[in-house]
């Protein structure tokens, strides 16, 4: 078979009635496209392995890896990335809420030269209080806080140039981040409104808990983004202000006691300024043993702080 430009990675996770239907719309709408659809079983308890075997049966272009167990979206997502032969990624979700005829849509996007085109489900057809406003929440916070602005994070229907993605390694529900790793890298990244379809056939496997998962997810990137290759500045920052504050509160009780006559021993903020000082001691010392970690994580993978686009007259190394 000839290596496919396109590789379709779907996530399933006991959707036995969806993956016929999905892939003959899939295969519809990249019609004339060398491509292969990548179905990633996260360790269904129903037919939905049974019914991807015989799809690929039918069609070598069809493949399956199959999980001994659950193990959650973002892994099968992951695996599939990995997996995936062609130059061009792009995840949807199996239970046929993302319509595969917006896919030659993303594709065109992608053409006009951006790097990662996310899915945007304006009309979204989920339950309003349990998924669409807390949805709306975590995207708002997540723009702002990572400063990749787009409206729908959650949305798995994206499309991905693998060199961007190449190297990403995800874990969490860490999935819907991928076009902020991808930022990170240099990506270009837009998004377009695309289609969105209630549920027919299963049952959905998010609830609102995963809403908290993500904000929790959240942190580490934050962290992960602006701290990775400097820790000491977010810890020692923290740490030293802390010591100012706790200097500032010595100088309260030292105040207190000259202009007063308190007492250091009925003063409570000589509690509070050791308790400071002590706490910013530990911040700053945790952030030195972070940058010798972060220094030590470099050093073994081998791999620069930095993402290069493109060579012009420089050879690969040793030739």
């Amino acid at each position: 078979m000839k290596r496919p430009s396109l590789s379709l990675v779907v996530p399933v996770y006991n959707e036995e009635e969806n993956l016929s239907i999905l892939a003959g719309r899939l295969q519809e709408a990249v019609q004339g496209r060398d491509y292969e659809i990548l179905f990633i079983d996260d360790g269904s308890t129903d037919k939905s392995f049974e019914v991807i075997r015989a799809l690929a049966q039918k069609d070598q272009r069809v493949k399956c890896l199959r999980f001994r167990r659950n193990f959650g979206q973002t892994a099968a997502i992951s695996a599939g990335i990995e997996m995936a032969e062609g130059d061009v990624i792009i995840p949807l979700d199996a239970d046929l809420q993302n319509d595969p005829a917006d896919v030659p849509r993303l594709l065109e996007k992608l053409d006009e030269g951006y790097d990662v085109v996310s899915g945007w489900r304006r009309d979204r057809k989920d339950k309003t209080w349990t998924r669409v406003i807390p949805s709306k929440v975590a995207n708002w916070l997540i723009s702002r806080i990572s400063g990749v602005r787009l409206h729908d994070y959650g949305c798995t229907l994206k499309t991905y140039r693998k060199e961007v993605i190449k190297g990403v390694r995800l874990y969490g529900e860490m999935h819907r981040f991928i076009p902020i790793y991808a930022a990170w890298e240099g990506a270009r990244v837009t998004e377009i409104e695309v289609t969105h379809h209630p549920r027919q056939f299963g049952q959905s496997k998010y609830g609102i808990n995963r809403t908290v998962k993500v904000l929790l997810d959240l942190v580490t990137i934050k962290f992960l983004g602006s701290y990775a290759t400097k820790p000491i500045y977010m810890f020692g920052g923290l740490g030293m202000l802390l010591c100012v504050a706790g200097a500032g509160f010595a100088g309260l009780t030292l105040y207190h006691k000259l202009a007063l006559d308190i007492y250091v021993h009925r003063n409570p903020f000589v509690l509070l300024s050791i308790f400071l000082i002590l706490v910013g001691m530990q911040l700053v010392m945790m952030g030195v043993l972070a940058e010798i970690l972060i220094r030590i994580y470099h050093e073994t993978r081998k791999r620069p702080v930095y993402s290069v686009r493109e060579k012009v007259n420089i050879s690969p190394a040793g030739e």
